[in-house]
């Protein structure tokens, strides 16, 4: 079956006299659109020289990986995936994984297979992509939106996480409770969204006429292993320590505080440490962990409902960021700092 080309529903609106959503309901086949109605639409589209293209049957969800260090196996990916499949279910899209690594030999091949088929809409989970990597993307066939990331120089359809907002508010909390000193527990691997975090970390610090101390910047990998490990190797160096951190992610921050722990160093009494993401380990570790929770399954379903509309509208030129706003839950890793 095939359908047309909806480059302006809106002009085809105009030109028959019926609303939008009808001529959208003709052109994708709905049903409840009187057939007399619908060859009237189908007939002004064909004079307008609309080409035609296959029909979208389903959606690809295209998981990019480079590295794999920030998307694995976790409770935050696996709670996106839900989130997309059960929206996906409900709108009665079938949804099929695809999985794309820029280290595997046929990286390049995948992604011409999945630019040039233009029978399934694509929802690309980007959170590891640069900008080189999300280029090609410009010449996508199909309906596309970006999930988990946002590039200023392509402008994509996105939906992802407030990650400023959300950490600007989360350092304000730890200034309100007294702590001068705010260091960083940055991932070393410089994913967009650490770098929007660390963007809202600044903007708290400035607004309080503070500015971070380099010092108090350490570069850890985003694993709980590796940033144990690293975490381990900058404290034996005896490095001065800030009376709070926040950490770009839930790993690094619990695998930093496996180490501070090993070096009897203290939470909260000595450090204070905010996470991003709230995964299930925050509520059981010691102590449990303050972060910045997400609404992870919202993300995925909202992500397939604007994939869906975009595929009901066809190419139309509206780009939409859509941020989820996040949640700061407060546990028992920060406290008001030690007296000097």
């Amino acid at each position: 079956m095939q359908k047309f080309m909806k480059a302006s529903i809106r002009q085809i609106s105009e030109m028959t006299g019926f609303s939008q959503s009808t001529v959208s309901n003709a052109l994708n086949n709905k049903k409840g659109v009187n057939p007399e109605t619908a060859r009237k639409i189908i007939e002004t589209a064909r004079e307008c020289g609309y080409q035609m293209q296959k029909r979208v049957d389903g959606i690809r969800l295209a998981i990019f990986k480079s590295g794999g260090q920030i998307v694995a196996d976790t409770p935050f990916f696996s709670a996106l995936i839900e989130g997309v499949e059960s929206e996906g279910r409900k709108a009665g899209h079938e949804i099929t994984l695809f999985n794309l690594d820029n280290r595997q030999p046929d990286y390049m091949q995948k992604l011409q297979s999945l630019l040039n088929d233009p029978s399934y809409a694509i929802l690309l989970l980007a959170t590891e992509m640069t900008e080189n990597d999300i280029r090609p993307f410009q010449q996508c066939e199909a309906p596309l939106v970006l999930l988990d990331a946002w590039f200023e120089k392509y402008p994509f359809d996105t939906v992802l996480i407030s990650n400023t907002d959300s950490v600007c508010q989360a350092v304000q909390y730890l200034l309100d409770c007294g702590h001068k000193n705010v260091g960083y527990l940055k991932g070393n691997v410089r994913i967009q969204n650490f770098k929007y975090r660390e963007m809202g970390l600044h903007r708290a610090l400035q607004r309080n006429g503070k500015s971070l101390n380099s010092a108090f910047v350490y570069n850890l990998t985003p694993t709980m292993e590796g940033a144990q490990k690293d975490m381990s190797a900058l404290l034996s160096e005896n490095h001065t320590l800030p009376t709070a951190f926040f950490a770009d992610n839930d790993i690094i921050a619990l695998g930093a505080m496996k180490a501070m722990i090993e070096f009897g160093i203290k939470i909260p009494e000595d450090i204070s440490i905010i996470g991003f993401d709230d995964l299930p380990f925050c509520e059981i570790s010691i102590p449990r962990l303050t972060s910045i929770r997400v609404n992870k399954e919202e993300m995925g379903r909202m992500a397939v409902r604007r994939l869906t509309e975009k595929i009901a509208e066809g190419n139309q030129q509206v780009i939409t960021k859509i941020e989820i706003c996040n949640i700061l839950i407060k546990r028992d890793s920060v406290s008001a700092p030690r007296p000097d």
